[in-house]
């Protein structure tokens, strides 16, 4: 308990949670070959043991493009390969997901995505310098739909404002969910951030189309399955720089 005239501090509240998983044999043989070159701990990065660098990364400098909650891969390396000239950066908790991943890049021969495995909102806070991302895309976040756990829920105004700051002007922040209210707070919350203007804020709902270059992930085939409507929501950061146009 906190002394009389100081500040309880209170662990972070996290929009996932960690299960360990099994990986299957193909993905165990992704995981040994090839995470060690193209995988990073997020731990790692926060603790200075290994530094922040994705020009070392991917030996160049791109435009560079942050997935948070990447899942099993899919998305990510058709946009990467559909882009090979924008660096994308994958973070993930999920094992089977990153491995998974791996054996799609190793398929693609796609060199220009780097994987992370940890907290993509610490890696922002304190890795990620201002004014340094192209884009940032959440796609499906976890929608914790229970009403006493949506405090867990990822985008909330003190997420926003961090990602907002940390692209560049004409940079944009691309939001994906299947649940309604989710989608009614993101653009809520996105809304009342003032680095953000929404880009569909002319059209019905302010939804953004949804773009024919993103892909349909599992996640979408199952909430078109199960008759819920899927909300894309595309904000650019304001200020002088031209627009993104990276498909992110």
């Amino acid at each position: 308990m906190a002394e009389v005239g100081q500040t309880a501090v209170h662990p972070p509240i996290h929009s996932f949670v960690h299960h360990r998983s099994r990986l299957t044999d193909g993905q165990q043989h992704a995981w040994d070959r090839w995470w060690g070159s193209r995988g990073r701990d997020v731990d790692d990065l926060l603790s200075g043991a290994e530094p922040y660098d994705p020009p070392a990364w991917f030996g160049r400098t791109a435009p560079l493009v942050l997935e948070i909650g990447s899942g099993m891969g899919e998305s990510t390396a058709a946009l990467a390969t559909a882009a090979p000239e924008v660096d994308h950066i994958a973070v993930e908790v999920f094992e089977p997901g990153l491995a998974q991943l791996l054996m799609r890049l190793a398929e693609g021969g796609l060199t220009n995505v780097a994987l992370l495995r940890g907290d993509a909102v610490a890696l922002l806070r304190q890795c990620v310098p201002p004014a340094s991302l192209a884009g940032i895309r959440v796609f499906f976040p976890d929608p914790w739909p229970k009403r006493k756990h949506r405090k867990r829920r990822l985008v909330q105004p003190d997420f926003v404002a961090l990602a907002a700051s940390r692209l560049v002007p004409g940079g944009t922040l691309h939001l994906a969910t299947d649940w309604d209210d989710y989608a009614d707070q993101m653009r809520e919350v996105c809304d009342a951030e003032p680095l953000l203007d929404n880009t569909a804020a002319d059209l019905p709902g302010g939804w953004t189309p949804r773009p024919d270059w993103r892909p349909v992930s599992k996640f979408e085939q199952r909430a078109r399955l199960e008759g819920r409507a899927v909300h894309d929501l595309l904000y650019r950061r304001v200020g002088t720089g031209p627009p993104s146009d990276h498909r992110v």
